[in-house]
């Protein structure tokens, strides 16, 4: 209970938030698979399994229990958030919408991301395969990442660059299209 506190505070002291809500459902999920009593906990494994889904299908966050979740993470702006079931993620970190925490292949399919304290993921960052990225390091919009990254580190992708074809089209003028209707009517 302590943890979801904490979790509410970290999230805009706002119970409404889809992030806090995701989080919450983890937190529980990890209590009950740590309740001895067996009839109580394949009881509220059932509860737990319709509120997976539940933060999964309506808010687009899939966040499993074996995943293991630091203190005070933050999920802005959920929608498309997956995170792998063996990935690790420290305290005080902040994931974006679209943000993938995933394996590069099913041949590797127990080798997960590991992220340190204070990561910071823009919107649309990949990280795939058992990298480790360091604390405090930032990982920009859009990058993938499948190797290591140092603390203290960030991570943008290429700039965009435009590219024209070497045969462009003949653009036709604005005045055009109504000159050649004019045309079309009086003859």
């Amino acid at each position: 209970m302590r943890l979801i506190h904490e979790d509410w505070k970290t999230n805009f002291r706002d119970w409404t938030q889809p992030g806090f809500r995701a989080l919450a459902v983890h937190r529980f999920g990890t209590w009950v698979q740590q309740l001895r009593w067996r009839p109580l906990r394949v009881v509220l494994r059932r509860v737990y399994t319709s509120l997976f889904r539940f933060v999964r299908n309506h808010y687009g966050v899939e966040l499993p229990v074996t995943a293991v979740i630091g203190r005070r993470v933050v999920l802005g702006h959920q929608a498309c958030i997956v995170i792998h079931a063996n990935a690790v993620i420290g305290d005080d970190c902040f994931l974006r919408q679209n943000v993938t925490l995933g394996v590069i292949n099913a041949e590797r399919g127990n080798q997960a991301p590991t992220l340190g304290r204070g990561v910071v993921l823009g919107c649309g960052a990949v990280i795939l395969g058992g990298v480790t990225i360091g604390d405090r390091a930032t990982i920009g919009p859009n990058a993938v990442v499948m190797t290591d990254v140092p603390a203290d580190t960030a991570v943008f992708p290429s700039t965009p660059r435009m590219i024209t074809p070497p045969n462009p089209r003949p653009t036709v003028s604005p005045g055009a299209d109504s000159r050649v209707a004019a045309s079309r009517s009086s003859a």
